[in-house]
């Protein structure tokens, strides 16, 4: 590969400018997304004739995200990733402004539309590591990751905060959360003119001699295969406990200050260990980060299966974001060492079309399970708890299949 591929990036001032400026959007313009998913679910509990929907909102925002992927993946592959990266602002600005809008005339389709709309920001978002990765070093890559996933640490703590700042900033609950979220989008896009990333004539250059292999070939690669397992079963397991947790606090008589909190300390757990698990994937190999994410998740809904005190939310949510961030970073550096330059826009895309697609069907089972798989608030918690154990298993077994097969290169 050229130097555009393999550059040393801890001495590359490009990587190192990048990086930062990926950082700084994954604070700023990610803080919405704990908003989003600490609003929708009680929005939509009010807002929905039928409360076994109440979590319907989260599910679109996760289903416009899968349907975004597989076209906007694409676009950055011969537009570059600050065309995608400002479409993805965009999407989130109109989005918040339209859910806000039904919000304000008590439309529960109107904010179905906007939370799909909002999922072209989730979309564009996820493709923050990616582009880390581009310039980076084999070396450096895991860490590249790492540190703008560390990004969400600012977003885990301004988008709770600001949240509970605009609840009250209208005479309709949590309006304010929406016009919030359009400034952070309007703002924040104007970052992405500070990357300096490989333009899209400079990668079709690199990449001309490599072969492009079909969908199908790629996910019939074991080490593509697990890794895209391995990212859905986290990130669906996060979503699906995540989505019913401000449900499940306020339903066993808290306040929602509290459900903001459990929240913030889950998303701090989600980003915090971002500044070292690139260094922990170098040093113990990727295989073993991820299978020990795949442990701390089951880990998470022993602790909730336990009881429904706030202790037990707290250390529940934060093993859940732990599980996380090592399940999902670990299996984004799999997936980006299993692929060429020239199949990085279809495995991309192809990758987060699967993930989010299962995160959509976990937010939109969490409601479900939440609210009508029993008679009170404490069964709905305990059936979303339970539901994470097959696939675990599922996740669990790919990667001992993987470990046990021999080492292949891309």
């Amino acid at each position: 590969m050229t130097d555009i591929v393999n550059a040393p990036a801890r001495s590359d001032p490009r990587t190192r400018r990048n990086v930062a400026v990926l950082v700084a959007a994954q604070a700023i313009l990610g803080s919405q997304m704990p908003m989003l998913f600490v609003v929708g679910g009680l929005v939509g509990n009010t807002l929905t004739p039928n409360p076994c929907l109440a979590t319907l909102p989260i599910s679109m925002i996760v289903f416009g995200s899968m349907t975004t992927a597989p076209w906007i993946s694409p676009l950055m592959q011969r537009r570059g990733r600050r065309t995608g990266f400002v479409i993805g602002a965009l999407g989130g600005a109109l989005g918040a402004a339209v859910a806000g809008y039904g919000l304000y005339i008590g439309s529960f389709l109107m904010l179905l539309l906007g939370s799909y709309i909002s999922g072209i920001y989730m979309s564009a978002q996820g493709f923050y590591r990616f582009a880390a990765a581009d310039g980076a070093s084999e070396q450096f890559r895991p860490r590249a990751i790492s540190y703008v996933m560390a990004g969400g640490l600012m977003s885990a703590i301004i988008g709770p905060q600001l949240n509970k700042l605009m609840f009250d900033f209208s005479v309709i609950p949590f309006l304010g959360s929406y016009v919030a979220i359009v400034v952070l989008n309007l703002v924040g896009l104007f970052l992405f003119f500070l990357l300096d990333l490989p333009n899209a004539a400079a990668l079709a250059a690199a990449k001309t001699n490599d072969a492009v292999r079909s969908k199908l070939e790629l996910l019939k690669t074991p080490r593509v295969a697990v890794a895209i397992i391995c990212g859905m079963v986290s990130y669906a397991l996060m979503n699906l406990v995540m989505t019913s947790t401000p449900l499940a606090v306020m339903g066993c008589g808290f306040e929602a200050d509290s459900a903001n909190d459990i929240v913030s300390a889950h998303v701090l757990a989600m980003f915090v260990p971002s500044f070292f698990t690139g260094h922990l994937i170098n040093r113990f190999g990727v295989e073993k980060i991820v299978a020990t994410g795949l442990v701390i998740l089951g880990l998470a809904g022993v602790v909730a299966l336990t009881g429904v005190t706030l202790a037990n939310f707290f250390i529940a949510l934060i093993l859940l974001g732990l599980g996380w961030n090592f399940g999902f970073i670990g299996a984004t550096t799999m997936l980006a060492s299993a692929h060429t330059v020239s199949e990085r826009g279809v495995v991309q895309g192809l990758n987060d079309s699967i993930v989010f697609g299962c995160v959509t069907l976990a937010s939109l089972a969490s409601g479900g399970l939440m609210n009508c798989s029993g008679g009170s608030a404490v069964e709905g918690w305990n059936a979303v708890n339970i539901a994470m154990i097959p696939f675990l298993t599922l996740a669990g077994g790919a990667l001992i299949w993987l470990s046990l097969r021999p080492k292949q290169s891309v």
